[in-house]
């Protein structure tokens, strides 16, 4: 499951169906889910250009190990999800409780969104992630010297420590 979005917030979602917690009507930290796809094998990204919300960050550092990997990139404006190279989501929403509709009648965001399984659109998109978590679009950045860690560093330190694990 691939992510991108410009904004990271700690988001509260629903516990799953069947749950206790879900008929107590009890939430959960999206970060939740992800720990359980993690635990499942699911490899998890998520691209993200702001600094992630101070209670995203206590949420993510109350785990033992992140469920997701990370990685910053400030042009990032894109709002996507890619599942499995075989669903895509395209739309406006970051990943906030206001852009995904968590937050109270007249607070949420007005947000468009397209789900599709069109295989073109969906190797487009990949390949555009792709390409900004390798560090692909970094060489001709105009906004280089004000990036705080430059993906194509990044990628260059992992495979010389024999760390490329994809």
């Amino acid at each position: 499951v691939w992510i991108a979005t410009a904004n990271v917030k700690e988001l509260r979602v629903e516990a799953p169906i069947g749950s206790r917690a879900r008929a107590r009507g009890r939430y959960m930290s999206f970060l939740d889910l992800l720990d359980a796809l993690a635990a499942r094998g699911v490899e998890l990204r998520l691209l993200h250009a702001g600094v992630p919300s101070r209670a995203f960050r206590a949420e993510l550092r109350r785990r033992p190990r992140p469920p997701i990997e990370m990685r910053r990139c400030p042009r990032v404006h894109l709002k996507m999800i890619a599942v499995d190279g075989a669903l895509l989501y395209l739309g406006s929403a970051n990943l906030t409780g206001a852009g995904l509709g968590a937050k109270g009648e007249g607070r949420r965001n007005f947000e468009a969104g397209v789900l599709t399984d069109d295989d073109l659109l969906l190797d487009e998109m990949q390949a555009t992630f792709e390409a900004i978590w390798t560090g692909a679009e970094c060489k001709g950045c105009r906004l280089r010297p004000l990036c705080p860690a430059p993906l194509d560093e990044l990628e260059k330190s992992r495979c010389a420590s024999g760390r490329d694990d994809r």
